[in-house]
């Protein structure tokens, strides 16, 4: 363990079952023929009750759940439309037998059933109305619930002066509204052909696209392949895997009046239907002064992982995009905060194992990948990875790290890189600088504590580390300290 000084901080976020949203149920998305065929039953059972036997359900609907949602029956009509295409005379059927129908296609989901773990932590927006030398911050976290379907969250808080943190209470937790992007052809066009997508049916697919185009504009043009190409699995596959990557960009809109912490990142696109993982916040200003949010996630179908990017000036709308190139290959890619000799930076673990930096023209296309770090100490020779964007000092880029070592012990390090050649490490720690207490080592995944993001205010660098995949803890090193060990 090392000597630097570490302080725990006495505020410790844990899961809490209660924070539900409501989310479709059943077999809505089951295209096959017996999801299909179960959505239809249900329906027909639901519509043959009688006038008296509807009202008696919602009524008991309604006493049951109203303090839960703000608006109930919204999320029964939300429930009907998913499902309004399987229902006879949808248009004609009475409001409560509308409401009721939805009510069986929906379900409440608590977010943080099982964990809230990984935060990454950046500068709010808003810095008005503070205590001299305090400063807000936002918290990302990683909510797990049922099914382990990660989503991502936010918090907000205060550090002060002596770099102690209070956290503000969280709101009723919100999905927001799911709009879709308007397309870039090329680099729609560079997505798969990356993913070994392209071939006469695609291209000629694209050919038909404006260099900008819409969902929409995509679904006609697939409209037209199968129009006029003999059915086929190539067909198919190229319909298939169009509709994939086009789905799997997005944006989401939350109503300007909704507080931050009320805000939930919940699965919306097909790549990412089992969870959106460890987000790695970086506030990334620009060469002209303009300040932008960018947070690399690891998105996860149940089979695959793919590295993607969550953008946002003001943490009310949030564009949501696919990672390109062969350097966006793992987990764990962190973004610098600001450019490098004019470029992109960012750290990435590129072959699962050693610590990579990448530089790029393009936020969104990572090609080529240098290794500067390879594991060396005890607790660390497993694989290492960043635990966070880099923060700029005097000294030059501090890097929290996390090691594996024996038993699989997750524990954090640190490096340190050369200001205006960040592939040359200058410092490393011998011994880790936050290894996992006794309340700490048990949890879902034991022995860990691991971090996708710390702060460094007022000569206090405030970390932000996930305990054993469960809960979430803070602690504070004097940057003196931690830069002396380093040089």
């Amino acid at each position: 363990m090392s000597s630097i000084p570490v302080t725990r901080l006495p505020v410790r976020l844990a899961p809490d079952a209660d924070r539900l949203i409501t989310k479709p149920f059943l077999a809505i998305d089951d295209a096959s023929a017996e999801g299909r065929a179960r959505v239809d039953q249900l329906i027909s059972r639901i519509l043959d009750l009688s006038p008296d036997q509807v009202e008696a359900t919602l009524e008991e609907l309604r006493r049951d759940f109203h303090q839960r949602h703000t608006d109930l029956d919204a999320v029964f009509e939300r429930g009907f439309r998913a499902v309004a295409q399987s229902v006879p005379d949808a248009a004609d059927l009475p409001d409560d037998t509308r409401r009721l129908v939805g009510a069986y296609f929906m379900h409440e989901y608590s977010l943080e059933g099982a964990a809230l773990t990984n935060p990454s932590i950046v500068a709010h927006p808003d810095q008005t109305g503070l205590p001299e030398r305090s400063l807000r911050v936002i918290i990302s976290l990683r909510s797990i619930g049922e099914g382990h379907v990660s989503s991502i969250e936010f918090r907000t808080g205060v550090v002060g002066p002596g770099g102690d943190l209070e956290m503000e209470a969280p709101g009723v937790p919100m999905t927001g509204h799911r709009q879709s992007p308007v397309f870039d052809k090329p680099m729609f066009t560079a997505k798969l052909t990356e993913m070994g997508a392209t071939n006469d049916l695609t291209l000629r697919t694209l050919s038909s696209l404006e260099d900008q185009f819409t969902m929409a504009d995509l679904d006609d043009a697939l409209g037209d392949l199968a129009r006029h190409e003999a059915a086929s699995n190539a067909v198919q596959h190229v319909m298939q895997i169009m509709h994939w990557l086009a789905s799997s960009n997005y944006k989401v809109a939350f109503p300007p009046e909704s507080d931050l912490s009320q805000r939930v990142l919940f699965p919306n696109g097909p790549s990412e239907s089992r969870g959106m993982e460890d987000a790695r916040l970086t506030r990334f200003v620009a060469t002209d002064g303009s300040i932008i949010y960018y947070a690399p996630y690891t998105a996860y179908d149940g089979f695959n992982i793919l590295p993607q990017l969550i953008q946002t000036a003001d943490f009310e709308t949030f564009r949501i995009a696919t990672l390109n190139g062969p350097g966006a290959a793992n987990k764990g890619i962190a973004i610098f905060p600001r450019p490098i000799a004019g470029r992109y930076a960012a750290l990435a673990r590129t072959d699962g194992e050693n610590n990579f930096l990448m530089l790029s023209d393009h936020i969104r296309f990572w090609h080529d990948a240098e290794r500067i770090q390879v594991p060396t100490r005890p607790w660390e020779l497993m694989q290492i990875g960043n635990a966070g964007p880099p923060l700029e000092t005097g000294a030059g880029w501090l890097v929290l790290t996390h090691g594996v070592g024996p038993m699989r012990r997750y524990t954090l390090g640190a490096v340190l890189l050369d200001i205006d050649d960040p592939s040359r490490v200058i410092g490393h720690l011998r011994d880790p600088l936050l290894v996992p207490n006794e309340p700490e080592r048990d949890g879902y995944v034991p022995n860990v504590v691991y971090s996708c993001g710390s702060i460094i205010h007022n000569n206090h660098l405030v970390i932000a580390y996930g305990a054993s995949d469960t809960s979430t803890g803070f602690a504070t090193v004097p940057v003196d300290a931690l830069l002396s060990a380093l040089s």
